[in-house]
């Protein structure tokens, strides 16, 4: 048995503001919306046109206050090819929220607060 990756969802509370954010600071595209007649929800997965795993933006209609996210320990990380283009772009975008120069990483923050790890591309043998 082997399982793999698919996708991770976060909820938003303005999805046409977080689409943006995500293709703006990370070349994610949309890959795949499901949005119901009711109206209650409308689900948007975003890709990397790499990798099969998606990230799936939440929406819920009804939602009026922001959602709670604790301490926010938990994140998403990303590889990147050109760490200093990467970071040039965010810091005129003014997302970058936390910076390790001692990891040579730093994170960026989205719309609702969620943060995500901006990563150099690891070399694999």
């Amino acid at each position: 048995m082997q399982f793999t990756f698919s996708h991770n969802n976060i909820n938003v509370m303005d999805l046409e503001k977080s689409i943006r954010f995500y293709e703006e600071n990370l070349g994610l595209k949309e890959t795949r919306r499901s949005a119901p007649e009711h109206g209650e929800f409308i689900l948007v997965f975003l890709g990397d046109g790499v990798t099969n795993h998606r990230l799936e933006l939440t929406y819920l209609r009804d939602r009026k206050e922001p959602y709670n996210l604790g301490d926010n320990e938990i994140h998403l990380a990303l590889e990147v090819d050109d760490m200093q283009a990467a970071y040039e772009l965010h810091k005129k975008n003014d997302v970058i929220c936390y910076e390790n120069k001692g990891m040579g990483i730093y994170f960026i923050c989205d719309p609702d607060g969620y943060w995500i790890e901006i990563i150099p591309k690891k070399k694999r043998e």
